[in-house]
């Protein structure tokens, strides 16, 4: 047990890692997809509106929570009002069961790495190439291995020697090559339709599937209603500007999923075929390599696309895994070296089953999905929504949003107050609730196919 809670060592490094955990795979392999299906430009304007209101609203919220209270998601909710201690272990489940899953992705991810950089381009443009991998049994655990390992190596290190350490180099690296490969693509003449697509917004296209599209993704983009932001909230000095910090965390999530719009869609439309477009979420791994090998250059540019998305997938992965330890750190005092090694084990475990769904599993369908699809649904589609609308009811009508806003104030005015307590309070749990509704109902559509 650490006697001494851990501190990120200002406020850079805070912003830094809690931007990591923030920008992940969700902005630069589920937010293009979703941009293409949505209508391009108009979902790009709802989800910007969305991450400065119903998003600030939420981060503000748990980041605050995490640093008033000093613990990790599975205590935090408890040391304010004991009788709501079982939304942190609500809470504390979503990232349980995420972290595996993600882990298999980010083994998908540094084998496209080494396929691109060996210059088999062509190999991965190939039709069955990512079906064919995935499906096999020993290959793609063995990635996933590595993924958790080098999450492991920066975790075990701790919180300002390894997490924020590992930030301050991943970030930097990863806004520059995103800079670089969007640069290349949107100024090739052909890009021109994809940019108008992409960065001019479509009114007639706007529907209510676009604002709950662009709900979605927020949960998934911004680490809400994880534990995350609890964690690294309680991580944080009382000296740092929440809100400041959280206005550059949005910035951060929001320039990168922009820019990973810059660099797919356009570079689709100058590349590809407008049937391209509905790939969904084989657009990263089936789609992007095709068009790599139609460009000059494309070899090139995939490699250093692919490592953006592995320091992405990294970032994110740490933060998963933080939350993990802290939560066995706090809740049965072990020290971060066994957590550490516990959860890389439990990453295994079940990563393993996950990967196996796509082959020799491939027959273990629970609710008609495959396992990996399973666990996704049940995190993010079924106790995201429901941790985060509970997160709402406890700050905006239990402990009441002064709490928050206390806290908030220990560093200078809280400028968007307002907005704060209007969304904590009342928009935010009833868009929730519609979230919640509108994906179960999705799944349950799949099953009647």
């Amino acid at each position: 047990m650490e006697k001494k809670r851990s501190n990120f060592s200002g406020k850079i490094g805070f912003v830094l890692a809690a931007a990591g955990s923030a920008v992940g795979l969700g902005n630069i392999w589920r937010f293009p997809y979703l941009t293409a299906e949505y209508g391009g430009g108009i979902f790009l304007l709802v989800y910007l509106i969305l991450v400065v209101t119903f998003g600030f609203a939420l981060m503000i919220a748990e980041i605050a929570l995490g640093r008033k209270t000093g613990k990790s998601a599975i205590e935090a909710f408890s040391d304010l009002s004991p009788k709501w201690g079982f939304l942190g272990k609500l809470t504390a489940a979503v990232p349980i069961i995420i972290f595996p899953y993600y882990c298999v992705i980010g083994g998908w991810v540094i084998k496209y790495v080494i396929v691109f950089v060996s210059g088999q381009v062509q190999a991965a443009a190939g039709s069955d190439f990512f079906s064919s991998f995935i499906s096999a049994e020993i290959e793609p655990i063995v990635w996933l291995s590595l993924f958790i390992g080098a999450t492991l190596v920066v975790v075990i290190f701790g919180v300002e020697k390894g997490i924020e350490k590992a930030s301050k180099v991943m970030m930097p690296i990863l806004v520059i090559l995103s800079v670089v490969v969007a640069a290349f693509v949107i100024f090739r003449p052909e890009a021109k339709e994809g940019l108008k697509f992409y960065l001019m917004p479509d009114f007639s296209k706007f529907s209510s599937k676009t604002v709950l599209g662009a709900m979605g993704q927020l949960f998934y983009s911004m680490s809400l209603a994880m534990g995350i932001m609890i964690t690294y909230g309680s991580y944080m000095k009382k000296d740092v500007h929440l809100e400041k910090s959280v206005k550059q965390i949005e910035i951060f999530d929001f320039g990168i999923a922009f820019l990973a719009g810059l660099m797919i869609i356009p570079a689709i439309f100058a590349f590809g075929s407008s049937e391209d477009l509905q790939a969904g979420a084989g657009l990263m791994f089936v789609v992007l390599p095709k068009i790599f090998a139609n460009m000059s250059m494309g070899g090139l540019l995939g490699a250093i696309f692919f490592v953006l998305v592995l320091f992405a997938a990294l970032t994110s992965a740490i933060s998963l895994m933080e939350t993990i330890v802290s939560i066995l750190m706090d809740k049965l005092h072990w020290n971060r070296t066994l957590s550490c090694i516990v959860v890389a084990l439990w990453g295994i475990l079940i990563g393993i089953p996950a990967s196996l769904g796509y082959g020799a599993w491939s027959g273990v369908q629970p609710l008609g999905l495959s396992i990996l699809d399973f666990f996704d649904f049940i995190s993010n589609s079924v106790l995201m929504p429901i941790v985060a609308f509970l997160t709402c009811i406890f700050v905006g009508h239990v402990i009441k949003p002064k709490e928050i806003i206390e806290e908030v104030e220990l560093n200078g005015t809280f400028k968007r107050k307002k907005i704060f307590e209007v969304f904590i309070k009342y928009i935010a749990p009833i868009f929730i609730i519609l979230i919640l509704l509108s994906s179960i109902a999705n799944t349950m559509g799949w099953m009647k196919i």
